[in-house]
């Protein structure tokens, strides 16, 4: 790795995971004016809208060998630069498999820069030696909110989508190749052995990395269902409803922004284990909820709760690795499957039984997190502070 200061470093990299973010939140603003775009039914539309997930899956474990073999900075600068290039490429879409098809870039794009972005992050932690991931995710989140602020501006103004991603990928695009000079170049050992096309991970990665599936699950399924719970079962209206996404989006920025400082006070195991309890206290309440208010309080602890389990995931498994982009990879790959299950999860055992039965899963994830959260022990680069006699 080269001598750069590690501050300068940190803010290239947060900026870096903003960009990401706002990539995310400016495309899901326009989903709808890509269902009427291509007069795409529902069932058509979630069809085409796996594809992002397919991509990323079949390639966030190649990105450890690309790192390997090109370094860290060139690498991350590409890919956080095509993932915000990709962003135009939906709206160009004339049919749904071509739709497909860009979705699928677009999804690939976007997990190996995930995983360099979150390598980036673990190296300049080390460089630090204090606990800077919770921060970083959390400009992943700001970034998102602002990406979908302008994103939801410009449908309401009746902007075209084509013209709208366009501007959004230019200008994210040529951000991220500026700030992506400031990463640091981080580079293997010439004698170290270069990591398999697909890095499938150790037996301690994928502990880890089982842990962050738990957690992904439980915000996967929070994002996508906490306004449909909130009308059906806690018989909210749809203000209210819709109001109780944003204070789970809010509690999870701002644990996230909150969480470094915590974490180096309580050292990561303790983090996640107050994380998983808040996590499972939020789910009983929302699975025993039959009023709005109960019910908003238990997503917004769940949001809490999960807030920097992620961060801390990716910080341990690139530290349980040999290097920090091969254990980002293998634990993303576990951890990112459970967005792409949790989702249908929940609507099949919904339509087998309630969405209360549902819940329960997602409270006893939450609880798997609290009792698995000893696997995380001294795989970060920090830990809880001396007792003072």
């Amino acid at each position: 790795m080269d001598h750069q200061s590690p501050r300068p470093a940190r803010v290239a990299v947060a900026v870096t995971f903003a960009l990401h973010g706002a990539v995310m939140g400016s495309f899901a603003t326009r989903i709808p004016w890509l269902q009427d775009h291509l007069n795409a039914s529902s069932g058509e539309l979630g069809l085409a809208l796996l594809a992002p997930a397919v991509g990323s899956l079949l390639t966030m474990p190649t990105a450890s060998r690309i790192t390997h073999r090109y370094g860290g900075r060139a690498v991350t600068r590409w890919l956080i630069c095509l993932w915000c290039a990709a962003l135009a490429l939906p709206a160009l879409a004339p049919n749904l498999p071509v739709l497909f098809a860009t979705l699928a870039v677009y999804g690939a794009a976007s997990g190996m820069s995930d995983v360099a972005m979150n390598a980036q992050g673990v190296v300049i932690e080390q460089r630090m030696g204090r606990s800077i991931m919770s921060g970083l995710h959390g400009m992943w989140s700001l970034g998102g909110l602002v990406g979908g602020g302008v994103g939801s501006v410009a449908a309401h103004a009746g902007i075209d989508a084509r013209l709208h991603l366009a501007v959004m990928a230019l200008a994210l695009t040529v951000a991220g190749a500026l700030v992506g000079g400031l990463l640091p170049d981080v580079r293997a050992d010439a004698d170290a052995a270069e990591p398999p096309r697909f890095a499938l991970p150790s037996r301690t990665v994928l502990v880890i990395g089982l842990v962050g599936f738990c957690a992904v699950f439980a915000e996967a399924a929070g994002h996508d269902w906490c306004a449909v719970y909130l009308t059906q079962v806690a018989g909210a209206s749809p203000g209210v409803a819709a109001a109780s996404y944003s204070a789970f989006a809010f509690t999870m920025a701002a644990g996230r922004f909150c969480g470094d400082a915590v974490v180096r006070r309580l050292g990561t195991v303790a983090v996640v284990r107050l994380g998983g309890a808040l996590g499972t206290l939020g789910g009983i309440l929302v699975v025993t909820a039959r009023d709005p208010l109960p019910a908003v309080a238990g997503f917004m602890l769940i949001g809490l709760g999960i807030s920097v389990i992620i961060p801390l995931v990716f910080a341990a498994a690139g530290n349980a690795a040999n290097t920090p982009s091969e254990g980002v990879a293998g634990a993303a790959t576990i951890s990112y499957s459970s967005g792409f299950l949790a989702p249908s999860a929940i609507g099949w055992i919904a339509q087998a039984s309630t969405l209360s039965v549902s819940f329960a899963l997602v409270t006893a994830m939450m609880a798997a997190v609290l009792m698995g959260a000893g696997v995380l022990i001294r795989r970060s680069t920090t830990a809880p502070p001396p007792r003072r006699s």
